[in-house]
């Protein structure tokens, strides 16, 4: 369930409002200030209850149904450097101990070139949320995709330097799951869909979207294989 299926759901349950109830919640909304948490979710249903319409354990269902279908949305309220800084390197860190951050006691010439260690390889993490190509001046989070959407999505992976790192982790973030991809610098040096991020500069980018997904899927791995997916493709050279 999406917000625009939840929006549905809920319009669906007011139909049961006696006429006048109905008129006064469709003007409340059109006219509603909103600050995070309150929102006009959280609005209509308190109305809805308040009138009898539904009762609690109905928004409790109705609640879990919608959560379980968005665990990582809460992802997409992060700001940007959190996102791909604070909580990606603590994510793989978390799928395998081993990572660790990098020091000059494990790496003499470290300098903050890349992002994490491990067993001698360095990782350089980078990551991305889907969101729905279509709605340019909607917030992240409604615009925030299951997996299994349809609509069109891109994902950019960006500032990417080649030949700082033996290996790249990519990490795509949808509402309900997480896709991780390992690549080694060379696989990226040479991917068809990289290009400069700026004409002339040192930072590249790659774009990750619904019509070429697929072909990522040579580089695709499950989180249990993380680790030792690096590790293989930092020693092979």
């Amino acid at each position: 369930m999406d917000l625009s299926e939840l929006r549905q759901k809920i319009g669906s349950i007011a139909e049961s409002l006696r006429r006048q109830d109905k008129q006064l919640l469709d003007v409340r909304l059109k006219s509603l200030i909103c600050a995070f948490p309150f929102n006009q979710y959280e609005y209509a249903l308190m109305f809805l209850l308040d009138r009898k319409v539904i009762d609690f354990p109905q928004y409790e269902r109705l609640r879990n149904d919608y959560v379980s279908t968005n665990k990582h949305l809460g992802l997409y309220e992060l700001a940007p450097r959190t996102f791909g800084e604070t909580w990606a390197h603590a994510h793989v860190k978390d799928l395998d101990s081993r990572f660790t951050k990098p020091s000059r006691s494990l790496d003499p010439d470290y300098d903050g070139q890349y992002d994490l260690w491990i067993d001698g390889i360095k990782v350089e993490i980078k990551a991305a949320r889907a969101v729905n190509q279509t709605k340019k001046r909607d917030s992240l989070v409604s615009k925030a995709l299951r997996y299994d959407s349809d609509e069109s999505f891109w994902m950019n992976y960006q500032q990417i330097k080649l030949g700082i790192c033996d290996v790249f982790v990519f990490i795509g973030v949808w509402v309900d799951q997480i896709v991780y991809w390992v690549f080694s610098d060379e696989q990226v040096r040479n991917n068809r869909y990289l290009s400069h991020q700026h004409r002339g500069g040192i930072e590249y980018q790659i774009g990750i979207t619904d019509k070429n997904i697929r072909d990522f899927d040579l580089y695709r791995v499950d989180p249990s294989e993380i680790g030792e997916k690096v590790i293989e493709k930092g020693t092979t050279k």
